[in-house]
């Protein structure tokens, strides 16, 4: 999918410019203790998420932290947590909700978590294992911010979703084993390249 050149300025949350350059979109590649996923991010349709995504993958933040919330028919949730349910910390500021962008939480995207303030994301992720219309942006419902799918190896996901969980220091549907996140790293994206 090749990308127009484009500008949105933005205030005040997370100083980033949100300037997306033509060409590919960035690919990333989710090394997990259960297999590697590959997802393409759309810079074009969530300019500002996809940067502060980028930045704690160039920062290796995700290093080590686990999917921390797994839940079969819904979504596998992580970036924020270390074995054991310990906080990862180190994150920058809250970024603006782009909700808005057209794209739906449908099986395989990838979308910002947050808590009830729309504009409240930072470096927690979630990927739908299924459709998920609730959490699309309508009405009174500011919605979750997609802003990728998964390309390749979505049947790790589908693996991740199939754990057991437990409840651990008070969080519920934490994997009984923990599921690691060993790294995320930028890629080549060759179906663009391709093009």
């Amino acid at each position: 999918m090749k990308r127009v050149a484009y500008c949105l300025f933005t205030l005040p949350l997370l100083a980033i410019p949100a300037c997306s350059p033509a060409g590919p979109n960035p690919v990333v590649v989710i090394e997990t203790s259960m297999g590697d996923m590959k997802v393409e991010l759309y810079e074009d349709k969530a300019p500002i998420t996809v940067k502060n995504f980028l930045r704690y993958v160039d920062e290796n933040h995700y290093d080590g932290t686990i999917f921390h919330r797994v839940m079969s028919d819904f979504m596998i949730q992580g970036g924020g947590f270390e074995p054991g349910m310990v906080e990862k910390g180190g994150t920058h500021g809250q970024i603006r909700n782009e909700a808005s962008n057209g794209l739906a939480n449908e099986r395989g995207t990838i979308a910002m978590a947050r808590t009830d303030n729309p504009d409240s994301a930072t470096d927690q992720f979630f990927i739908n294992v299924k459709n998920n219309p609730a959490l699309n942006r309508g009405g009174n419902n500011p919605g979750y911010a997609v802003f990728g799918k998964v390309i390749e190896g979505m049947d790790v996901a589908d693996k991740i979703r199939q754990v057991d969980t437990t409840t651990v220091k008070g969080h519920k549907d934490v994997p009984a084993e923990d599921v690691v996140i060993k790294s995320i790293r930028r890629v080549a994206n060759e179906k663009a390249d391709a093009k």
